[in-house]
């Protein structure tokens, strides 16, 4: 299967600094039954989504490929996905047509956790973001996951808002008076 961007694009020095038996890709259209979901389920709510609709998706991204960008973890023996993590191009009219990399949805499958697979998915997305032109890559996280990005170079530079349209608030909202 065609991957959703050019494999030239994963850094050779986080493939080598991955341990043995494991392996950083970028996304490919069979992996919904590789466990990609199941992975991503670690993080957050995914829903109920069939690989008719999964395939449609992965269509609709390939066909951006100058924004999207998801990589996956995955083991070289059985095919089983164990961390995943995405990078969204934004295009700017600030700072001369500039870029800016929105890294998302990094997760790892939790008994996979502790091996630097966390790092080596910020490390590759990091990678993509400098060689497709971004003058900076920004992320949000929770209070509870500040230290882990600070680890991986990135300082707090700002506060993150949100305002949810379904109802859904996220984890560590302050609980309503």
């Amino acid at each position: 299967m065609a991957p959703l961007f050019p494999a030239t694009l994963i850094s050779p020095d986080v493939l080598s600094a991955l341990p043995a038996g494991y392996t950083l890709r970028p996304l490919e259209r069979s992996d919904y039954s590789a466990g990609f979901l199941d992975v991503l389920r670690v993080l957050t709510s995914v829903g109920d989504i069939t690989q008719a609709d999964w395939e449609a998706r992965f269509d609709w991204m390939a066909a951006r490929a100058e924004e999207y960008f998801v990589v996956v973890i995955a083991d070289t023996n059985t095919g089983a996905i164990v961390g995943v993590g995405s990078l969204v191009i934004e295009r700017k009219f600030l700072r001369n047509l500039g870029a800016v990399g929105h890294i998302e949805d990094i997760s790892v499958a939790s008994e996979m956790q502790g091996k630097k697979f966390g790092l080596r998915l910020i490390q590759a997305l990091d990678f993509i973001a400098q060689k497709v032109g971004c003058y900076k890559a920004i992320l949000d996280c929770s209070e509870a996951n500040r230290g882990f990005y600070e680890k991986c170079g990135y300082k707090v530079a700002g506060v993150q808002m949100s305002h949810y349209y379904d109802g859904s608030k996220p984890k560590d909202a302050p609980k309503e008076a």
